[in-house]
């Protein structure tokens, strides 16, 4: 009841508010925003709704329509895809916190859907070429297990979501309203066969309307939910590119696809290729090659070389390499001797830890004494 009241009194992120929480509880938190017993940074972001408390409707509603909150507590929480709003630098930018709680409506769970998956965004006013091209890249990598993120939106998005569908893929839509409203209108339907197989997700509660500002704060979980973004058509301005800039940020692989360089609507696709902010991919096996899950061999496992270390490539190989034969470093030191984002080794870290390369203890990571 304490995450769903703060739900609605912030009605988005709020890292002040998670810091709180983080601090004293959420059910400590929750009676410091009603009483306003708050620091100076909390008081206006929750002054607005501090006095509504509508937990046992919103509840209500979502059970009605056959949903659930998630909250950080439960065992649906996709902590690991959280992990990298988490290490976000506090205070850059004030829509980069981890949601306080999750609404989400469909049969499968936030963990199982979101442990392969491959974010698809685009132009609303997508042209026939963008349209092909979305249904080959999301169709084959729905039916090859991959789960697809996007918004819903009109144009890649529908498109992207419809792909997934004709294969009984996976698909998540991510809306920037509650969940109870779809946005837009016209895909309600849509949005309904994503709930009956896949999910429907919100960070705000029930009848929460859609704004600007809060496609801008949903673009960074499509980007935190997945394992990279495939950017199909985008003009100059598109919105897509806010959604590329959260996957770099969150060292998520940023891909797109080129088109006619006569095409205003793969301007924008061409100018982050050009520029190094995305990779260029046309098919969905450059896609598995750069967001694919790092492929490292397990000890003892059959086929497994002498040296799995030796086959490290990329991110996984310099963090490894930074670390000393003898003692430990702790993540920050990791960065600036590999010369890595912090966010970046510290996602490279635990896919070590599963290959048995490195362990962690009260000192810092350090690599471990293998044995035969």
């Amino acid at each position: 009841m304490a995450w769903v009241y703060l739900s609605r009194v912030v009605q988005g992120p709020c890292a002040p508010l998670s810091a709180l929480i983080e601090s004293v509880g959420v059910v400590e938190a929750a009676r410091a925003v009603r009483e306003c017993a708050l620091p100076e940074l909390l008081r206006a972001p929750t002054a607005r709704r501090r006095e509504i408390d509508l937990a046992a409707r919103d509840l209500e509603s979502i059970h009605r329509l056959g949903g659930r909150v998630v909250t950080p507590d439960d065992p649906e929480w996709p902590a690991w895809r959280m992990l990298g709003l988490e290490q976000l630098e506090p205070g850059r930018d004030r829509d980069g916190a981890v949601p306080l709680v999750l609404w989400a409506r469909g049969p499968r769970t936030l963990v199982e859907s979101s442990e392969r998956a491959l974010a698809v965004v685009g132009a609303r006013c997508s042209t026939g070429y963008g349209d092909q091209v979305t249904a080959e890249i999301a169709g084959d990598l729905a039916a090859q297990g991959w789960t697809i993120v996007s918004g819903a939106a009109f144009g890649i998005d529908s498109m992207a979501h419809r792909a997934a569908l004709a294969v009984d893929g996976s698909t998540i839509a991510v809306l920037a309203c509650g969940i109870d409203r779809p946005y837009p209108a016209q895909h309600d339907r849509l949005l309904s066969d994503i709930a009956e197989s896949g999910l429907v997700v919100s960070e705000y509660p029930p009848g929460v309307a859609a704004h600007k500002h809060q496609f801008l704060a949903r673009n960074r979980l499509i980007a935190a939910l997945a394992d990279g973004v495939l950017v199909v058509e985008a003009g100059l301005r598109s919105g897509a590119r806010n959604t590329v800039k959260w996957a770099r940020r969150l060292s998520r692989p940023a891909l797109a696809v080129p088109g006619p360089v006569t095409s205003a609507a793969s301007v924008g696709c061409h100018r982050m290729i050009r520029d190094g902010e995305a990779l260029l991919v046309t098919r969905a096996e450059e896609v598995v090659d750069e967001a694919g899950p790092l492929r490292l061999p397990f000890p003892g496992a059959a086929g497994a070389h002498d040296n799995p270390e030796d086959q490290l490539t990329g991110e996984a190989a310099l963090v490894f390499a930074a670390l000393p034969k003898v003692g430990s470093r702790v993540p920050l030191e990791l960065a600036q001797h590999c010369a890595l984002p912090l966010a970046a080794v510290r996602a490279a870290l635990p896919a070590l830890e599963l290959a048995g390369l490195v362990a962690a203890d009260n000192s810092g990571w350090r690599r471990t004494t293998r044995r035969n």
